[in-house]
């Protein structure tokens, strides 16, 4: 525990002392028990340190109106601690701070967790009116929803003591404190500045989250260029609380494997090490049928390998990216002697010539390649790149703006067989695994 002077923010550490740091950032609302479930199995590797914002969990009640100032004060409290280089995994707001110390201070850095994150959390003007509410009703309102925003409508009903938990961490919040975090979410919006993040990065969200969902989850995949995806089956926003035991075992199994070298101090450039091995997903051990695993979306190539890769080495990675690893690896093992030199020639011209140049972004290249697939009738393609449109950052009412489009100028049987395909793939894209 820590005194807590006006610049710095309330801490704990928990796990041996000379283990790499790990921190924990809690979501808007929450204190650092909100990990408390994740805490004893990321102890036996690293050094775990959480930290409450201002007002929450009885901390001081000095405001941050800013992601910034909250990431400065971070820093600041592991400055007088003599912590320079750490691994981080933030929820919501502790995940803006995360993505916040990826751009401004990447040399401090290991490997980040992005966990019901946003590159911009909703609209400016829905958290200003939050602060409205608060300031007028007082917390008591926003406490009494906080279980709807949260978990989903089983769990809540099913963990009545975790429920009324969090109703009760969220009414004694500081609600200038609160009001303030409000503010800083308001302002805060990194959607142009995703691809300056270098940092080995897992964005983990929950299937039934519905307030910075999948697709935010996916807009964040796009942007980030070394980026994987976890989507948890039967859990809504704080699913660190709500599935516990899925969230700790990718917690562990990235952090394990995706823990970037620091900057050697005389030059300060980074070493260049081997690649990390590839996860291996095993049975959980102990958990509960009722917290299902989910699983971490093969990492892209790590762009700290040495050598200068060509365009086939870029095309392979962008390929993988943004089709999937397990489409990319079937289409290159049902490539023979015959349709190898294809195979080549299209990783090379097609991933590492066109969709790597700079004038569009993934977002772009999607609607345009969406369209030209039916526009050619090109079903079965048409259905990986549906997929990819997900990966990239569309939405599915997005995909069908798109798709209405191609309508006009590709003619309705065309645009017919192309919704019928898209409304499968986001049906199995976006329906939970039981």
């Amino acid at each position: 525990m820590s005194e807590t002077p006006s610049n710095t923010l309330q801490y704990r550490f928990d796990g041996p002392e000379e283990a790499p740091v790990l921190i924990l950032g809690p979501s808007l609302g929450t204190t650092w028990h909100m990990w408390d479930r994740q805490v004893p199995e990321l102890t036996q590797q690293w050094r775990v340190f959480r930290f409450d914002l201002p007002g929450h969990g009885g901390a001081p009640a000095h405001p941050a109106g800013s992601v910034g100032d909250l990431t400065d004060r971070l820093l600041a409290t592991l400055e007088g601690l003599g912590v320079q280089r750490f691994g981080y995994a933030g929820c919501a707001l502790g995940g803006a701070i995360g993505v916040e110390l990826a751009l401004r201070h990447p040399e401090r850095l290991a490997s980040l967790a992005l966990i019901a994150a946003s590159p911009r959390f909703g609209t400016a003007d829905e958290f200003r009116q939050r602060g409205v509410i608060v300031r007028t009703n007082g917390l008591d309102p926003i406490a009494r929803s906080s279980p709807d925003r949260w978990f989903t409508t089983g769990f809540a009903s099913a963990q009545p003591a975790i429920t009324d938990w969090a109703v009760q961490m969220v009414r004694t919040t500081d609600p200038g404190c609160y009001i303030a975090a409000c503010e800083a979410l308001a302002s805060f919006d990194v959607r142009a500045e995703l691809g300056r993040v270098g940092v080995p990065t897992l964005v983990l969200v929950g299937s039934e989250d519905q307030v910075t969902g999948p697709a935010e989850a996916r807009t964040l995949v796009a942007g980030i260029r070394d980026a994987r995806l976890a989507v948890v089956p039967g859990a809504s926003h704080l699913v660190p609380v709500e599935q516990p035991a899925a969230v700790t075992d990718l917690l562990v199994r990235h952090f394990s494997t995706a823990w970037q070298p620091a900057f050697e101090s005389s030059t300060g450039q980074m070493a260049i090490v081997a690649a990390p091995p590839r996860p291996v997903l095993a049975a959980p051990a102990q958990a509960p049928q009722s917290a299902p695993i989910a699983e971490i979306a093969p990492a892209a190539v790590p762009p700290q390998l040495a050598g200068g890769p060509d365009a086939y080495d870029t095309g392979l990675r962008i390929r993988r990216e943004v089709l999937g690893d397990a489409h990319v690896d079937r289409e290159l093992a049902q490539a023979d002697e015959f349709g190898g030199d294809f195979q080549e020639f299209l990783t090379r011209s097609t991933w590492g010539g066109v969709w790597d140049r700079p004038g569009l972004d993934r977002r772009t290249r999607s609607c345009v390649a969406l369209t030209a697939l039916v526009a050619g009738g090109h079903l079965d393609d048409l259905a990986a790149h549906t997929r990819a449109a997900l990966r990239n950052g569309l939405t599915p009412d997005e995909i069908k703006e798109v798709l209405l489009q191609t309508a006009v100028y590709c003619g309705m049987p065309a645009a017919g067989s192309a919704f019928r395909v898209a409304q499968r793939v986001i049906q199995e894209e976006t329906t939970p695994t039981e």
